[in-house]
């Protein structure tokens, strides 16, 4: 639409629609690998106990543990090296509530993303019926871009605890066995923990793209078209005033009230020009 001199595009436009369903479906798939690689995680660890006395090691002790990551439930059991009797030891640390912060945060936005898609496609009319639609969906964008930042960073400082307590070279000085030089402790396995590292990528990719989507609902909303037009009427208003004032109306020229030649013309009170134009010329005829 034409407003004056400039052309301003209409902030609920297909386009920005059209963007703005393209980043909610991109955020669904997003959503889903943040709280698949981490929801659904399942690793463990292998250690052996070589003790002095053949008889009593075990070179096999297999450690578990999955999400929610209550690593303090995990237990296990281990030789002492002191005759058969075993040990029954756990991990330490419980990392279960950023943990599943940050998968309650990615379901929660698959759902939302999912939902928004669907009102995007089929009732786009009802969308933005009393501008109510675009507003709440921009509020609902800024929060998700908050937990989503939170909720990643959260669960990044919860991923590198989880990575310290469930280090083989940490889990073996639990052991009693293991505080005595004859025997032999040493790590056979560590936990791989590629999955859960590409969960906190796909969280903070998750912030930067509802980040992102902020400034196309904003458009959705008409807050920016309004301040547009705004901003045009009143450069319209502006030139149409210069455009119709005393500067553009030669005032300086011949109409003008500064070059009317006839104001100084005319006979005032203090000077008659024609008193001065007859009376000299006759006086002087007289007197000769």
């Amino acid at each position: 639409k034409r407003y004056g001199t400039r052309w301003v595009i209409p902030c609920c436009s297909p386009l920005c629609s059209c963007w703005t369903c393209v980043l909610h479906l991109t955020s669904q798939l997003f959503a889903i690998f943040a709280f698949a690689t981490c929801g659904g995680y399942s690793g463990g660890l292998r250690l052996s106990v070589d003790c002095a006395n053949k008889s009593e090691s075990d070179l096999n002790i297999d450690i578990a543990f999955a999400y929610p990551f209550r690593l303090h439930q995990v237990n296990f059991d281990a030789p002492t090296c002191e005759g058969k009797r075993r040990e029954t030891l756990s991990l330490i640390g419980d990392f279960s509530s950023s943990a599943e912060f940050f998968v309650t945060i990615a379901v929660f936005a698959f759902l939302y993303s999912l939902a928004a898609t669907v009102v995007y496609i089929f009732f786009q009319n009802k969308y933005r019926e009393n501008n109510r639609g675009p507003l709440i969906d921009f509020i609902v964008t800024v929060v998700f871009s908050f937990l989503w930042l939170v909720g990643s960073s959260a669960w990044a400082k919860g991923l590198s605890d989880v990575k310290i307590a469930t280090d083989p070279d940490e889990v073996l000085l639990l052991m009693s066995a293991c505080k005595q030089q004859s025997n032999k402790c040493l790590p056979v396995r560590s936990p791989v923990m590629s999955s859960l590292n590409t969960s906190v990528v796909f969280g903070f990719l998750n912030f930067i793209l509802w980040a992102g989507n902020i400034w196309f609902v904003f458009k959705e909303t008409g807050w920016h078209s309004s301040g547009q037009r705004h901003a045009a009427d009143t450069m319209e208003k502006q030139s149409s005033g210069y455009n119709q004032g005393g500067y553009n109306q030669d005032s300086y020229g011949p109409a003008g009230g500064y070059n009317q030649p006839g104001s100084y013309g005319q006979v005032g009170d203090y000077g008659q020009p024609q008193s001065y134009g007859q009376s000299g010329p006759t006086s002087f005829a007289n007197q000769i």
